[in-house]
């Protein structure tokens, strides 16, 4: 297993934990939800032989502390933190971006912003809810899921969450981690308050520039997991944009997690994408 090389980046507002290993073109992996660098820690083995895999805690999150008091996330900064780390770590070639959830959702609009600075991006299961044909529902759903959390904790938030999703497996199943990236699951349990009271609805909500994207449509694949297709919210925006866009739907194996469900199939389909 190729241990990975720590470093920090100090970004407006925070202090960004990012780990290395691999050499070659870079590859940037942009957790979702309540993930830090640890949620990748499955496929990025197996992707270091083919190029210097980054992957990283966002900012607020995990080992990457704000500068001040926490507040509802804004996409855009986030965006920028990630063209930072590729500023640093990839200067003077493009890099390649893979998004899984909200991080994909940082990755179309780190594509949108900065087409010049990356040769290809994977966004898998963006919930990007306004490019739905009816949003209502889902915005609704996860303005509840907040409040649940707010008024009776995790549990009940989670359990909802589920759902609403039509997830009918537990909340332990619905959690549970690969032995290989077991250690983040102390850190993510401690990020579920930044993730569902500042994160959820701020970046769910938030409308993509799709003439932008049009233009960098070249540059980027839409993908979700078979297992989410009947779940409109996971599945639904990234067919919906693909539409959009005229691109064709990449389909992974798994779920919205299959990257930490089938990190070996998932690695080789990345690969041959990113190819």
């Amino acid at each position: 297993m190729t241990k990975p090389t720590a470093g920090t980046l100090a970004v407006p507002g925070a202090t960004l934990h990012y780990e290395t290993r691999g050499s070659g073109p870079v590859l940037l992996l942009i957790p979702g939800g309540a993930g830090d660098a640890g949620m990748y820690e499955g496929i990025a083995t197996r992707l270091a032989a083919h190029c210097t895999v980054v992957s990283y805690d966002p900012r607020g999150l995990s080992r990457s502390p704000l500068d001040g008091p926490l507040a509802d996330q804004r996409v855009e900064v986030w965006s920028d933190d990630a063209r930072r780390l590729l500023d640093l770590l990839s200067p003077d070639r493009e890099a390649y971006v893979l998004g899984n959830s909200s991080g994909a959702i940082v990755a179309l609009d780190l594509l949108a912003r900065n087409p010049e600075r990356l040769r290809r991006v994977v966004a898998h299961e963006p919930p990007l809810l306004e490019v739905l044909e009816d949003p209502a529902p889902y915005r609704a759903l996860f303005a509840e899921v907040r409040e649940l959390f707010c008024e009776k904790g995790l549990g009940a938030a989670m359990a909802r969450f589920s759902e609403g999703l039509g997830d009918d497996r537990s909340a332990e199943e619905a959690t549970e981690l690969p032995p290989e990236i077991q250690e983040m699951l102390p850190r993510m349990h401690a990020n579920f308050p930044v993730f569902l009271k500042h994160m959820l609805c701020p970046f769910s909500g938030t409308a993509p520039d799709i003439a932008a994207l049009h233009r960098a449509s070249n540059r980027l694949t839409l993908a979700a997991g078979r297992d989410s297709r009947a779940q409109t919210p996971l599945y639904g925006p990234a067919a919906r944009l693909s539409d959009l866009l005229g691109t064709t739907l990449v389909e992974f194996k798994g779920g919205h997690l299959g990257c930490t469900e089938h990190p070996e199939d998932f690695a080789k389909q990345l690969l041959t994408v990113l190819a």
